[in-house]
């Protein structure tokens, strides 16, 4: 493929390694010609970096399968997942899906990249519901409207919530922030 084909959540192979495109802008420029800016994730290691790309140049595209399958357990480091359709298992080590598993919960589903036999990652929804298991009290006198207190998700998600929301409640919060978003109902 050509370079000036690359689009927002493509996955192409470069230099050895798996990116998912991030971001992309065509600059043409009078002396270079056309050239194309990208901002790329590298789906091994979670780096971002910035490469520019001569328009002409020839860029492979890399085959991804993304596979819903559904959070069982935590086995020490291992976190165990199974496909919901062949109800095939597969583990994944802990510093692999560290920040995610800030989100994810069991029973939950979840799409699990993968390259050939390689399994390159985990992708979460935009939004979950997690539950309280810890809050602090509300300050007497604060009524504020803004006002927030910390609190801590089954799944050990520190976050701030409004002073209302109680142990025990379920909240959405937002993946990409980390922020609470609103109560779950």
């Amino acid at each position: 493929m050509n370079a000036n084909e690359i689009r927002n959540g493509m996955t192409i192979e470069f230099e050895g390694n798996i990116y998912m495109v991030l971001e992309f802008q065509h600059l043409k420029t009078a002396k270079s010609g056309a050239m194309m800016q990208t901002k790329l994730k590298n789906l091994r290691s979670g780096t971002v970096i910035n490469k520019t790309f001569n328009g002409s140049m020839n860029v492979d595209t890399a085959m991804v399968i993304k596979s819903t399958m559904q959070y069982l357990y935590a086995d020490g480091d291992n976190h165990v997942f199974m496909n919901n359709e062949t109800f095939e298992q597969i583990e994944l080590d802990r510093s692999r899906i560290v920040n995610e598993l800030f989100y994810i919960s069991e029973g939950m589903n979840v799409q699990i990249i993968t390259y050939g036999e390689e399994v390159l990652g985990i992708e979460i929804p935009d939004k979950v519901v997690l539950e309280i298991v810890e809050t602090a009290g509300a300050a007497r006198g604060n009524t504020a409207s803004n006002a927030m207190k910390s609190a801590v998700t089954n799944t050990g998600l520190n976050v701030l919530v409004p002073l209302f929301i109680e142990q025990g409640e379920k909240i959405i919060v937002s993946t990409a922030t980390g922020k609470y978003d609103s109560r779950a109902k």
